[in-house]
């Protein structure tokens, strides 16, 4: 997936097309408005991260209190191990050293919720998007019709299976029982069983709330690099890219390169300039990602961990 998106960017940034890189960083030097719309960017990171540490703190409460700083700083450390997994899908193991040894397996499992409200959140926002863009006849990278709807349909299956499981944690539970080498885990994964649905629909919200930031991040961030496209059509296919991107299994790099393609691949047909546009995945996915993942690792060889 990194070669082949490698590939494409390379085929959209080649020759002429490749000195609008540069034109690019020019713009966004000469206009004042371009660093405080990254100045805004910046700051909604610490908003981004601590929603996320208080929806995790929401889970595992009944596991074990936690503090509004230690799970922030948790939440942190836990991006570091995440940007080594497919999809960062490892990030509950780097929360969980910082809760006590004996609950540790019991938080991971409470933690299980978390990703899947995020999960349906992007498969449900995006799945809205691309149905006001085939409505408004939006540009698409590929013929409007048949695809669109099959995607549509397929993220909606996914969505509400998803949802199903989200809601009745008992049955997710169930389905582990019958994966092998997570039976033996099964005295813990009965903290699922404890989890009611106010608690549930709480973790929801502010899962929504996270992705209304990031997704207003990239949009602004588009915005200050002079990208091109209008603010309605960004805030129309910015769900749309997060939803393909959602379903593409990445890996550390491999996440950047496969985002920048599809930013590109979405927004190039309604006026956005590639270069822009790819400069503005960019500096997301670090300072969303790569800066918190360095200080997460950091606060993983530093922190005080317990052990047995």
């Amino acid at each position: 997936m990194f070669l082949l998106a490698c590939l494409f960017l390379a085929s959209q940034l080649h020759a002429d097309k490749g000195r609008a890189l540069w034109s690019a960083v020019e713009r966004a030097e000469l206009l004042p408005h371009a660093w405080s719309a990254v100045l805004l960017a910046l700051l909604l990171v610490p908003l981004n991260w601590y929603l996320e540490a208080r929806k995790w703190r929401k889970l595992v409460q009944a596991v074990e209190p936690v503090g509004h700083f230690r799970a922030f700083l948790a939440t942190v450390a836990g991006t570091g191990v995440g940007l080594i997994t497919p999809n960062r899908t490892g990030e509950f193991l780097g929360r969980v050293l910082f809760l006590r040894p004996q609950v540790r397996v019991a938080a991971a499992f409470a933690s299980i919720p978390g990703g899947i409200a995020q999960f349906v959140v992007t498969l449900l926002m995006g799945a809205l998007a691309l149905v006001a863009v085939v409505v408004f006849d939006l540009a698409l990278p590929w013929q409007a019709g048949t695809t669109s709807t099959l995607v549509v349909m397929l993220s909606a299956l996914v969505c509400i299976a998803s949802f199903v499981l989200y809601l009745h944690p008992r049955w997710f539970r169930l389905l582990v029982q019958h994966v092998p080498f997570l039976r033996r885990f099964s005295t813990h994964s009965k903290v699922l069983d404890r989890m009611d649905r106010g608690l549930l629909i709480q973790v929801l919200g502010l899962a929504l709330l996270r992705y209304t930031v990031f997704t207003a991040q990239f949009v602004v961030l588009c915005k200050a690099f002079t990208s091109g496209a209008g603010t309605v059509h960004l805030t129309a296919l910015v769900p749309v890219i997060f939803l393909a991107g959602s379903l593409i299994p990445t890996l550390v790099l491999s996440e950047l390169g496969v985002r920048g393609a599809l930013a590109v691949a979405f927004l190039v047909p309604v006026g956005a300039d590639g270069a822009a546009v790819l400069m503005a995945t960019t500096l997301l996915w670090t300072i969303n990602l790569l800066i918190p993942a360095v200080l997460g690792s950091v606060l993983l060889v530093s922190m005080r961990i317990r052990t047995p």
